[in-house]
């Protein structure tokens, strides 16, 4: 009858049998008269592990060299290690995809809206080339800009003459802030005087958003020795402000004939008045009163 023994190492021992036990090894002899249990002991002896991977186990043959319930737990653990490696690994290829597929697929929508950035910004490299349309987009724009300014802006082009002191005061006092006013101290019988006024008319046309005015100076009430040593005198106020205080003005331009351009020279080097020279065709134009083209 067979033993539980038999049925766990088949009908062979000498073929499938491997003990530990030192006492069994004389039990059995191989033909070259070695013990048979020396050479399985031998065979038992540990030796350098092998773990599985899937090829290896696609291969297996159904044998181990280490058979006992450890060694399959071990190997079992890394063949589930690799598994995970390589579907950690599938996963992060397909999400590396997914981002390249999310930054470069576009819809049918966007393609058009591109195609049609596109055909707007080649029109518009175009432009940018030609000069001529440049100046004139630039020209409507100012104009834009100084009609929308000129709705705030007060356009004077005459010489205001004050007959009293009220009236110099209301004409400084009562003015907008933003706007020079330029006064005029003078007396007739002076030649220096009268060359000034006429200098001051011709200033006023070119100087539309300035406030040009004249008063006698007996009526500003000036002093006698004002009156003779101190005129022409040009004073100058903004937001109610003496800026500019400017007397005997002719010792300054060579005496008692000049020439509006001297004044106006004058007055830029001061800084009273602004420089036309720096001041874009069109917005000249404009100021002037002369919106026609070239």
């Amino acid at each position: 009858m067979a033993t539980l023994e038999d049925k766990i190492l088949g009908d062979d021992k000498r073929e499938n049998y491997c003990s530990s036990d030192e006492g069994e090894a004389d039990d059995f002899e191989s033909a070259d008269g070695s013990p048979i249990g020396a050479q399985s002991a031998a065979a038992c002896e540990p030796s350098n592990q092998t773990y599985f991977t899937r090829e290896t186990v696609d291969k297996w043959s159904g044998s181990s060299t280490n058979t006992g319930p450890k060694g399959v737990i071990k190997d079992w653990q890394r063949f589930k290690q690799l598994e995970n490696e390589k579907n950690v690994g599938k996963e992060t290829e397909k999400l590396s995809l997914m981002k390249k597929l999310c930054i470069t697929a576009k819809t049918v929508a966007e393609d058009g809206r591109q195609a049609e950035q596109d055909e707007l910004d080649t029109e518009l490299a175009e432009l940018m080339n030609d000069d001529s349309i440049l100046l004139q987009f630039q020209q409507q724009r100012m104009r834009e800009m100084l009609e929308r300014c000129g709705k705030q802006q007060k356009i004077f082009g005459t010489v205001f003459s004050l007959a009293n002191g009220d009236e110099f005061l209301n004409a400084i006092d009562n003015e907008d802030k933003s706007v020079p006013v330029i006064v005029h101290i003078y007396e007739n019988k002076l030649l220096a005087c009268k060359t000034m006024n006429r200098c001051l008319d011709e200033l006023a046309q070119n100087y539309k958003s300035v406030k040009f005015c004249k008063i006698f100076g007996s009526v500003a009430g000036m002093s006698a020795n004002f009156k003779i040593g101190g005129i022409p005198a040009l004073l100058v106020y903004k937001s109610g402000n003496l800026i500019g205080n400017f007397v005997r003005l002719s010792d300054e331009l060579g005496g008692d004939e000049f020439f509006a351009s001297d004044v106006e020279s004058f007055l830029i080097e001061h800084a009273m008045l602004p420089d036309n020279s720096h001041v874009p065709i069109i917005v000249s134009k404009t100021i002037n009163g002369n919106d026609d083209d070239d």
